[in-house]
């Protein structure tokens, strides 16, 4: 069993003065077997870390009253792929191994199945935006999470996606992004860079990689329910080998007044490729330039990032909150992101005005490395809202480590979560189908049964997709898992 990489050719850069990049440069295969990155996975938990909390209990027997009405049908998947979530009333008390072999699903669940879920609705938040985009901590709006916070973080981690989906396409270069929300256009692509150079005969990856984009609010609908013209940096996670490799570079630098950052992060953040400007200079230059043409209007900065690119957003946001003239809010949305620093560069970041909120699987180990070392050791910024993938009615309580650190495993327990210790949302409204696609193995057997049942049925190119689900709960030639969404087949 082996990991496909395909390193896609780098889109030249919106902006001006970024040349393209030479095709044999950005191009290249490199494959990693599975037992590779789980090996990687393991030297993350050589370290002891503190027993996790026991699962909270199974929530009451609850009546969900059901309207009739016809939702979208299945054949529009390939446009929008997604199979709806049923409610956690659903299940039934009968006697259940991790599988969920034991469970009936009831005729409410089956007719979901069969059809596509709605996203939650957007209500206006204008009023109150700054709020939601940090001020004051998000104090009141976690616990329990507020609705319009829930659908924020949805929808920036969707953001997050397309940067993935874009970095994976075999078939073209990322030059057209597809965004999930139409009310953004990318203005910029953004490249990392390692700094560990080897022999081109050696060099299984090139050093250059794009990693992701900027990309601002155009519409001018979106623009009065958010309140403001919203700036968007997202960054995908680890995909490449010399990332990787970077990853494992946890000593700390550093970087002014005893705060100091992970030799690694920092080395892809700021390290200039031969055809490209690094991360920082990229990010901060495109910052200040749409913040200079939007002179005047309410604007806002949101870096968004999964695993290595929610590292990579916390420095960058540092660093425009720094050098950017009189630079908007800005605030971080991070999705299994590692620690980045120390308490002193923690702390810098916070007295920037820079706003960081983490998501974190209480399962995923990557949050919790390089271990946290006191005073002079790493730590973390920002508020944290915890999920725990055991509170998922539709996730296998043994889910293993790469499903726990999964983008969209994440962004399906954030529509799930309610509040601390609560019960999966009953009304979620993000559907199964990546989930199902990319974590066959960990979701509940019945649920992988009964949507490869319902695609059978059908004849659109989406059927075919599902029907590559596993049914087994072990992973199999054929089914598809991910850490960080690189697929392995």
């Amino acid at each position: 069993m082996s990991v496909g990489i395909t390193i896609a050719p780098a889109p030249p850069s919106i902006s001006p003065g970024l040349k393209p990049f030479h095709r044999q440069a950005i191009s290249a295969a490199a494959t990693i077997s599975t037992s590779t990155h789980l090996a990687n996975l393991d030297r993350l938990l050589q370290k002891s870390v503190a027993p996790l909390p026991p699962p909270p209990p199974p929530p009451p027997p609850q009546i969900v009253e059901h309207r009739h009405r016809r939702p979208p049908p299945l054949s529009s998947l390939p446009d929008l792929p997604f199979f709806p979530f049923f409610s956690s009333s659903l299940h039934s008390n009968k006697q259940q191994d991790a599988s969920g072999a034991g469970e009936q699903i009831s005729p409410l669940a089956l007719a979901l199945l069969s059809d596509s879920a709605r996203p939650s609705p957007r209500g206006s938040i204008s009023a109150s935006w700054r709020r939601y985009h940090g001020e004051g901590d998000w104090e009141g709006l976690l616990d329990p999470l507020d609705r319009h916070l829930r659908r924020e973080l949805v929808r920036y981690g969707d953001l997050v996606h397309a940067a993935y989906r874009a970095f994976h396409s075999h078939s073209r270069p990322p030059v057209d992004v597809v965004l999930p929300d139409r009310s953004y256009r990318v203005t910029r692509h953004l490249f990392a860079t390692a700094s560990i150079d080897l022999p081109t005969w050696l060099r299984p990856s090139p050093r250059t990689s794009w990693i992701g984009f900027v990309a601002v609010c155009d519409s001018e609908r979106e623009i009065r329910r958010m309140g403001r013209r919203d700036i968007v940096v997202a960054l995908r996670g680890t995909a490449t080998w010399l990332e990787w490799a970077e990853n494992f570079r946890s000593g700390l630098v550093d970087v002014g007044n005893s705060a100091k950052v992970a030799c690694g992060f920092r080395s892809l953040y700021k390290t200039a490729g031969t055809e490209a400007p690094s991360l920082s200079e990229a990010v901060v230059e495109e910052v200040r330039r749409l913040t200079e043409l939007y002179a005047g209007e309410e604007l806002s900065v949101t870096m968004a990032g999964h695993s290595l690119g929610a590292a990579l957003a916390v420095l960058a946001a540092e660093e425009v909150a720094q050098r950017v003239p009189t630079p908007p809010p800005t605030a971080v949305f991070s999705f299994g992101g590692p620690r980045v620093g120390n308490r002193a560069f923690a702390e810098r970041v916070e007295a920037r005005g820079v706003k960081v909120l983490r998501a974190v699987n209480s399962r995923d180990v990557v949050p919790r490395v390089p271990p946290e070392g006191g005073g002079a050791g790493y730590a973390h910024v920002g508020k944290e809202l915890r999920l725990d993938s055991r509170t998922s009615p539709y996730l296998r309580p043994d889910a293993d480590p790469m499903c726990c650190h999964d983008l969209e495993a994440y962004l399906h327990l954030v529509d799930g979560y309610i509040a601390a210790g609560g019960p999966f949302r009953r009304d979620a409204k993000r559907s199964l189908a990546r989930l199902v696609t990319e974590q066959s193995a960990n979701v509940k057997k019945r649920y992988v049964s009964v949507a490869h049942a319902a695609a059978r049925e059908k004849s659109t190119p989406a059927s075919r997709l599902i029907s590559r689900c596993s049914s087994a709960s072990s992973p199999t030639i054929g089914s598809s898992l991910s850490i960080e969404n690189v697929k392995i087949r």
